[in-house]
């Protein structure tokens, strides 16, 4: 099992290049089993989930063509089954995105209940229930869903979530696309990713209206064609690397990225005293600002509020800011267990309930620590770059689910970091 050494200390600077969204390209990849025809990817990151994504569409009997690096070519025009495996879909909860697009295109599926991070439960049955509003006969067998449309196709319908789901919404979306009538989705997620999977529909002939809102309309079409696309940045990769910069006191040039995406986070980061600079429509620069770092209580909330999955990456960068900063989790309710392996490198947190409270300044020093999940992974990470002596973390796969080539691009700008790979027995 591989781990990453750390030796803290070193401010990082220069220019880091923002990768496509794991977030999002994973729905898009599910988008092309909607057509027959071929759809065009750029911009997909090479993370150990979209290398999953790819090998179950594969697996479904789609084809898949990388004809340069990071852009994927995909064929569904001979799907050979409908069933998403439990081999595949434990590793990775998105592969639960396979269900809307099949049932949608061939008005069956068979998907195992997912797995995926160990950061609380995180049910499909509203994505069930939605498409039992379409029509859908949706049935629980020996741990797979199985859903099927008793007249081939899916019929349209208000649909209204009790609470916003992202991969709810774009499941929904996906199968909406093809069915009979008009579906409405109300309390809808509004993230960046919903919306890029909505211009790829879009492009595919699909006729959405108001993704990136809590209502989002769909005039279901009766087939969707190839598209070509790109994939928006990864606005957590950006937070994460904004963070980076300032933890260790350093400065980054952040390039391809959309500040848009993450203006929650831009601003409770210069609330915290990040001196965060536009440079121009897609380049951030960060750094500490001069008056140093300062506690900013902070919640978790559905987009466009501070995201869940910058929290972590928030609760390192408090251990070094001056105050007591209280962080309040609310999407997920174990999603505090980097606080421990914090708090062993020197941290002052104490969790009570959803409710983590930092005090700071705090001086962490590197130790052995264990990764629990892919953004737990990206605190260690940044608390270890900015500890003195050495930090070991283990358990690093989770990090590769979603950050492209982290090892190379912090040692581009100056970190001390490498990636020790476990002897093979």
């Amino acid at each position: 099992m591989d781990k990453f050494l750390i030796r803290g200390g070193t401010p990082l600077s220069g220019t880091v290049e923002i990768s496509g969204a794991k977030n999002s390209a994973l729905p898009c990849l599910a988008a092309a089993i909607l057509t027959p025809e071929s759809v065009t990817l750029h911009n997909v990151p090479y993370v150990k989930d979209l290398i999953t994504q790819r090998r179950l569409l594969e697996d479904l009997g789609a084809t898949v063509l990388t004809p340069e690096l990071r852009t994927h070519v995909v064929t569904a025009r001979n799907i050979e089954t409908f069933e998403a495996p439990y081999e595949l879909v434990k590793t990775m909860r998105a592969s639960v995105l396979a269900l809307g697009p099949l049932l949608g295109r061939f008005g069956k599926a068979k998907v195992s209940l997912p797995g995926g991070c160990a950061i609380g439960t995180r049910p499909i049955d509203l994505h069930l229930r939605a498409f039992e509003m379409l029509g859908a006969e949706v049935s629980l067998e020996s741990g797979d869903v199985v859903a099927k449309a008793p007249k081939g196709r899916l019929t349209g319908a208000d649909v209204e979530f009790e609470k916003v789901t992202v991969t709810g919404t774009e499941n929904v979306m996906m199968a909406a696309s093809l069915a009979a009538g008009t579906t409405t989705i109300r309390n809808a997620a509004c993230e960046p990713e919903i919306e890029d999977l909505a211009h790829l529909l879009v492009k595919m002939g699909g006729k959405i209206r108001g993704a990136g809102s809590p209502v989002i309309t769909i005039d279901g079409v009766e087939v969707l064609g190839g598209a070509e696309h790109t994939i928006i940045p990864d606005r957590i990769e950006t937070g994460t690397f904004i963070v980076a910069a300032a933890i260790t006191g350093g400065e980054l040039e952040i390039g391809k990225c959309r500040p848009e995406h993450l203006a929650a986070v831009i601003s409770k980061l210069e609330e915290a005293g990040v001196d965060i600079t536009r440079r121009d429509e897609t380049t951030l620069v960060a750094k500490r600002g001069t008056g140093g770092l300062r506690a900013a209580d902070v919640t978790t909330e559905p987009h466009p509020h501070f995201p869940t999955d910058m929290q972590a990456q928030y609760m390192a960068l408090m251990t070094q800011a001056e105050g007591m900063c209280r962080i309040t989790e609310t999407i997920f309710e174990n999603r505090f267990m980097h606080a421990s392996e914090l708090i062993r490198m020197g941290a002052d947190i104490h969790i009570s309930g959803n409710t983590a409270v930092v005090n700071g300044v705090t001086a962490l020093a590197g130790a052995p620590v264990i990764a629990s999940d892919l953004r737990a992974s990206a605190s260690l990470v940044l608390a270890g770059l900015c500890a003195s002596g050495e930090t070991l973390i283990d358990r690093v796969y989770h990090i590769d689910r979603g950050y492209e080539t982290i090892v190379r691009k912090l040692r581009s700008v100056g970190a001390d970091i490498e990636r020790i790979s476990a002897p093979v027995e």
